[in-house]
């Protein structure tokens, strides 16, 4: 019970990724490559427990946010805001990016529960459920429920992938064959920005800042970010690994992305679908322009409260910028995509900031410095910069 209240950073980490972009990516990721992208959930998802670890490692050693302690620490005025201003813009344009590809996800499921596939319109009303529930700062109750939706589907699809009984050797080859080509580069960095969420890595350090006031707790933060995250991955293999057994290799819409879970639910796939899209689409409404509004409170300094003026104009622009990216005249499966895309591309910066922090002795002692975890950080830092280069050539 004591290890049980120590629960949730780690899983609220795990969640969030867990959204509309990983279910699409995932799935069109299996159902047109099969098992050969494998090694590029498993490289993620080893991405993310690494950089999360040294996010949280600074939160609890420090006692503030990663944006806090940039602020504080950079004693050059130009430097300081040129770092700032790098960190606003790559936030901002990130979660924008990001709540396009939410509000599309909640979209693509509320038409497939009343089978519709016109989703003009409702990323109107996903804009409004968004604003009302952030406005009035009410959300935990319900982005609880809907997160418990999203993880029912995410056991649904790991029973689904055990059911489909997958072939090892593929899998195999999957994994330690790595294939990089033309066809699949911009799904590669689609899976990488779907899993490593630059806000992700912010919010992080703000949430074991909150929870505990011990460095002594700093093996269990970490443990139980590990876990969390390996978890996270697990339920991202399992999506890949189902959609592999799908037929259809043309995704277009979200009846395509329903055939991954026929296995286990038949005809009733395609609601069951749309229930996990718009719950995973409606929580990442919420949180992505809130942990965007809650960068820029900590980059200015500003001691206002979370219904202030200025706190509430960050998240307000997120939210329409996400609402129109969303109601413009493109298939919504290529809005995800792209939005997944734009926050791979972010990695590398997010990254080498991390490891500058992590290795300024007046920030990290070097008690709480581990070399290993900075040969893996520069690791993860040249092989984003290789893809990112490949994807933006391939994209031009």
């Amino acid at each position: 019970m004591k290890w049980f209240r120590d629960i949730g950073p780690g899983v609220l980490i795990a969640a969030a990724f867990i959204g509309p972009g990983t279910v699409t990516l995932c799935t069109i990721a299996g159902a047109s490559f099969g098992y050969s992208l494998i090694w590029a959930i498993i490289l993620s998802t080893f991405s993310t427990i690494v950089l999360q670890e040294m996010s949280l490692r600074i939160g609890l050693v420090t006692r503030m946010n990663l944006a806090e302690v940039i602020r504080t620490s950079i004693k050059s005025v130009l430097l300081n805001r040129f770092i700032i201003l790098l960190i606003i813009s790559s936030i901002l344009i990130g979660n924008a990016a990001y709540e396009a590809g939410n509000i599309t996800g909640a979209s693509l499921g509320i038409s497939a529960i009343i089978n519709n596939q016109s989703v003009n319109y409702f990323p109107i009303l996903i804009g409004l459920i968004a604003f009302i529930i952030l406005y009035q700062g009410n959300y935990k109750i319900l982005e609880r429920s809907l997160i418990s939706l999203v993880l029912l589907m995410s056991i649904s699809f790991f029973i689904t992938a055990i059911m489909t009984k997958p072939d090892i050797t593929n899998m195999l080859n999957g994994i330690f064959k790595p294939k990089v080509n033309s066809d699949n580069l911009l799904i590669i960095l689609g899976l990488i920005g779907t899993t490593v969420v630059p806000y992700n890595i912010f919010l992080h350090s703000s949430l074991v800042s909150e929870k505990w006031n011990s460095i002594h707790k700093l093996r269990v933060a970490r443990l139980e970010s590990f876990i969390s995250i390996l978890l996270g991955g697990l339920i991202s293999l399992s999506i890949i690994i189902t959609a592999a057994s799908v037929t259809n290799q043309n995704i277009t819409g979200v009846i395509d992305l329903a055939k991954g879970l026929e296995p286990l639910y038949g005809k009733f796939a395609i609601y069951f679908l749309g229930i996990g899209l718009f719950a995973s689409g409606i929580t990442s409404s919420i949180t992505a322009p809130l942990a965007a509004a809650y960068v820029a409170k900590s980059c200015f300094g500003w001691n206002d409260s979370l219904k202030s003026k200025r706190f509430r104009m960050v998240w307000i622009f997120i939210l329409i910028i996400g609402v129109s990216a969303s109601m413009v005249n493109i298939n919504p499966i290529e809005i995800i995509k792209f939005a997944q895309f734009s926050n791979s591309l972010l990695l590398p910066i997010i990254a080498i900031i991390l490891l500058w922090l992590i290795n300024n002795k007046n920030i990290i002692s070097s008690e709480y410095n581990y070399r290993y975890q900075n040969v893996l950080g520069i690791f993860i830092v040249i092989i984003s910069l290789i893809l990112g280069v490949k994807g933006l050539i391939s994209l031009l």
